[in-house]
């Protein structure tokens, strides 16, 4: 008799071995291929509170990332960088998820314990980055923060590839659109709360004295988002149970005949070689739409106090003024992606992922190119719908075409593969759009938004040479 767990409490164990419920539609089954003898799982359909819960981390992930991205350009300003200093400073974000995503998602593939499969990662990378979160707003320097963007981007990196691979271990295919539009979801949410809490600290301490160094309202915002950041994350690790592997003793045996950092990094390299074609075609949109998102996290906030404000400089109140208006522009773009997620599987189940993805890059594009003739504050809110819908898609469909053509034992792996075509473009970016930023656009804040969208436009583009598959067993 095969060994079977039971879908409440995939780790209980009774009698013979781990229960693993036979029911169907509410249960996990199993299917023994005569041929290979190999297994496969059907997982169960999983209700939408337990979807909630597997995805409410990814919250607190995002208001860690949202701080970094409204307010990191504005931090280092304050600290007496210049415009064309900006990319390079921004280098820790895409070298982090260069080196750290692979790593966490090769070794997760390979963990199965007390703890589950992708949790330890979750709650490791959560108390990295809540440190380095409320350390970050004390910088005195540029080096200190620098390098702390350095621990906060690897600690989210840590927390947020084992989430995209949580949805693929957990979710069956009909609920994989459903899956990663929670998550698109909560990283709404997220990015809203990230983006008001300037604004409602402002309101309450006022910006200070901003002569010198970080003011006080960051160092708020920062506590208060690193708290967030704890408390979401454990609250996942708390309420959601992972599936052991289908074969306890093949998968250790895999484990001990794997083992060794240099076989890990043979296998990240050698499974670059191996990606399957949709993944190959999804990444090669990906290559140009994370680099036009890049540009607005550089230089949306600082444009916004400078360019449209008209702050002098950013002991200006009117600096602050644009920073607290940058994040509210980017709390209304994740208010527009919460509200898009509600819909966008309807649609992507009706017109294909593919071409739902199409129209949404090229929603984002228009409104980053309108920032640039924008006559006002208020009329950057058009833009932003733009972005939302755009961001509602970028956070969830290419993840949903691949979910569905990747194999499930390198799923982690994978994900971090394809986080090297998010990660690539935006090293190029931070190297030399700095060389741009001085000798072409002559440190125009706007123009560089606006060349960010039509890298979108682009990226809608290259949609059209997606062919999507379906898994094969």
């Amino acid at each position: 008799m095969p060994p079977v767990w039971n879908a409440g409490n995939p780790a209980k164990k009774t009698g013979g071995g781990i229960l693993i419920p036979l029911l169907k539609n509410s249960f996990m089954s199993v299917a023994t291929s005569g041929a290979s003898g190999t297994t496969s799982w059907h997982k169960p359909r999983l209700n939408y509170w337990q979807i909630w819960n597997m995805s409410f981390g990814f919250l607190g992930i995002q208001v860690g990332w949202g701080m970094q991205m409204g307010n990191m350009s504005a931090i280092y300003e304050y600290l007496g960088a210049e415009p064309d200093q900006i990319p390079l400073l921004w280098l820790a974000a895409p070298m982090t998820g260069l080196i750290v995503q692979p790593i966490i998602g090769y070794m997760s593939d390979r963990t199965w314990g007390r703890w589950g499969r992708r949790k330890p990662y979750f709650t490791v990378g959560a108390v990295l980055a809540t440190l380095a979160l409320l350390a970050m707003p004390h910088s005195s320097a540029l080096w200190m923060a620098a390098g702390l963007l350095w621990v906060l981007d690897a600690s989210i990196n840590i927390s947020m590839e084992p989430f995209r691979a949580f949805v693929g271990d957990l979710l069956p295919e009909e609920q994989i659109n459903q899956g990663y539009t929670m998550q698109s979801m909560f990283i709404g949410i997220g990015n809203v709360v990230a983006a008001l809490l300037p604004a409602a600290i402002l309101a309450i301490l006022g910006s200070g004295d901003n002569a010198e160094g970080v003011p006080a309202y960051l160092v708020a915002v920062f506590s208060i988002g690193a708290l967030c950041y704890i408390a979401a994350v454990l609250y996942t690790v708390r309420n959601t149970k992972e599936y052991p592997p289908a074969d306890l003793e093949a998968f250790n045996r895999m484990k001990a005949e794997t083992a060794g950092f240099f076989h890990g990094v043979q296998e990240v390299f050698s499974n670059i070689f191996k990606m399957p074609s949709t993944m190959r075609q999804v990444a090669l949109v990906n290559f140009f739409t994370w680099p036009g998102l890049f540009l607005m996290w550089f230089y949306f906030t600082p444009a916004v106090a400078r360019d449209i404000l008209g702050a002098p400089d950013t002991s200006s109140p009117l600096y602050a003024e644009g920073v607290v208006w940058g994040n509210i522009c980017f709390g209304f773009y994740s208010a527009i992606c919460f509200l898009f997620s509600f819909i966008l599987p309807r649609i992507a189940n009706k017109f294909s992922r593919k071409y739902t993805h199409m129209i949404c890059l090229i929603m984002g594009a228009l409104g980053l190119l309108y920032v640039g003739v924008a006559p006002g504050k208020y009329w950057l809110l058009l833009s932003m719908t733009g972005v939302g819908i755009a961001w509602a898609s970028i956070l969830s469909m290419p993840y949903a075409m691949l979910a569905s053509t990747l194999p499930q034992d390198k799923l982690g792996v994978y994900m971090g593969i394809f986080n090297f075509f998010i990660v690539l473009p935006e090293i190029i970016a931070t190297l030399f759009f700095g060389w741009i930023m001085d000798n072409v656009l002559d440190n125009n804040r706007l123009a560089a938004v606006m060349v960010g969208g039509g890298l979108l436009a682009f990226a809608a583009l290259l949609c059209l040479q997606i062919r999507e598959k379906k898994a094969t067993s």
